[in-house]
């Protein structure tokens, strides 16, 4: 029997607390709509923009609560997403090249159809281009809060494919922030952020467990990244690459591995707190004066088509074609109708993708704002169809016995494995 010290393994954490999170989250969005076009607008807006600490660098300006919100609070979400990306890789779902597979697939054409999308509906514009990653980005909280509100009738398979493709998703939005959404670099400060890097492997290296060595070297990594022209997020990602992990195959997360507690320990603030405060910050939109030609400009249509047709596109085509040529066995216990449900979720773009919108137009309220309304339009549209398919189609036939057997699987801690059926078969 496991220590009550010992934190309970990530899956069930992620099917938990992911749900509950999410709930928050659609609160925290719908709170922020309200107040933005309430006769508390004004007063909304001078608190999110309002200065609160020193001139960093001349692209910065003054600190302000928008900004320690997305650049100082969004590092400890990118810290936890980091945690989750080395943990499936080394311990978990993406530990090997066969569960690699299907969510890599799913997640790249995921990605790119959106993007291509978006090109096709906005690039054309002149200053749009750069937008082209706002609808890449999958928003896990708000995906699995909506299959939550399904109950027993989303099956587990559904849930663990969702999850898995927004981890890898999450590694792609990184990779796409560091590359694409870089400012000039400051060498002498990027280099700070190299050693303070080189110094918390060298740590782990030489067996230093203490979570208070690295959170503090995090925080001076972070400084350094805000200052080096790298988005300051990214430190959250490489700091997380650096803690030590305990492999623990099959059983509950050790209560000693530094990285599970400290997962553990930031799961419920990042869920709770700074995903729905950062979705209440950002996502306020005045709808008052929004006329049709605002809403169907190249920015919100190439965004809004790029998340609910691209991503249904890219990831319910790249799973059938899989199955169809033997890349990877279809997910148990699913029916085609269903996986065509949470191809629709995948399209809920909403944390990730407000905070791309705010790289990619940097200054610019105008397109910020039409960003949202793409967003917010997508994301809508995508969650109420995928939330329709998924509880009006019919259950799998064995649906029943299928998710009893996970059910066991998760309740004793256990790795579920099967969680695709034999490679090849196609049939519903």
């Amino acid at each position: 029997m496991p220590s009550k010290s010992a934190p309970r393994s990530a899956l069930r954490d992620f099917l938990e607390s992911e749900s509950a999170g999410g709930m928050l989250l659609i609160f925290a969005a719908i709170l922020a709509m309200i107040v933005a076009n309430s006769a508390f607008g004004e007063t909304y807006l001078h608190f999110i923009h309002a200065e609160t600490g020193p001139v960093l660098t001349d692209k910065l300006g003054p600190m302000t609560v928008h900004l320690w919100i997305n650049d100082g609070l969004m590092a400890v979400f990118f810290l936890l997403v980091g945690l989750e990306i080395k943990r499936e890789f080394v311990d978990g779902r993406l530990a090997s090249w066969d569960r690699r597979r299907l969510p890599f697939i799913a997640a790249a054409a995921g990605m790119a159809v959106p993007a291509a999308l978006y090109m096709l509906f906005a690039g054309g514009t002149p200053g749009l281009a750069q937008g082209w990653a706002i609808p890449a980005a999958t928003d896990i909280a708000f995906a699995i809060g909506v299959l939550a509100l399904l109950g027993k009738r989303a099956p587990t398979s559904l849930k663990l494919f969702l999850v898995t493709v927004a981890i890898v998703d999450d590694m792609g939005a990184v990779a796409i922030i560091a590359l694409f959404y870089t400012a000039k670099i400051n060498v002498a400060a990027l280099a700070a952020a190299a050693a303070i890097v080189g110094a918390m492997f060298a740590c782990n290296r030489l067996g230093v467990r203490s979570l208070i060595v690295y959170l503090l070297m995090f925080v001076l990594l972070w400084y350094a990244m805000l200052l080096s022209g790298v988005h300051a997020t990214i430190a959250g990602v490489l700091a997380a690459m650096t803690i030590p992990f305990d492999r623990t195959p099959g059983a509950p997360d050790s209560a000693t591995s530094p990285l599970h507690r400290l997962e553990h320990g930031l799961h419920p603030w990042v869920a709770f707190a700074i995903v729905p405060l950062f979705g209440f910050a950002n996502a306020g939109v005045d709808m008052s004066g929004l006329t049709a030609d605002q809403i169907f400009a190249p920015l919100p249509l190439g965004i809004a088509a790029g998340l609910f047709l691209g991503k249904q596109i890219g990831i319910f085509g790249s799973v059938w074609l899989s199955v169809k040529f033997g890349i990877a066995g279809k997910l148990r216990g699913a029916t085609w109708p269903q996986i065509y449900g949470v191809s629709l979720l995948c399209g809920i773009g909403f944390t990730m993708s407000l905070f791309i919108g705010g790289l990619a137009f940097p200054g610019d309220a105008t397109l910020i704002e039409e960003a949202k309304i793409g967003i917010l339009m997508g994301s809508l549209v995508a969650a109420l169809a995928g939330f329709a398919v998924l509880r009006f189609t019919p259950l799998h036939p064995e649906h029943d016995r299928i998710e009893t057997e996970s059910d066991v699987e998760i309740a004793s801690d256990g790795d579920v494995n099967d969680t695709c059926e034999p490679e090849g078969r196609m049939n519903a």
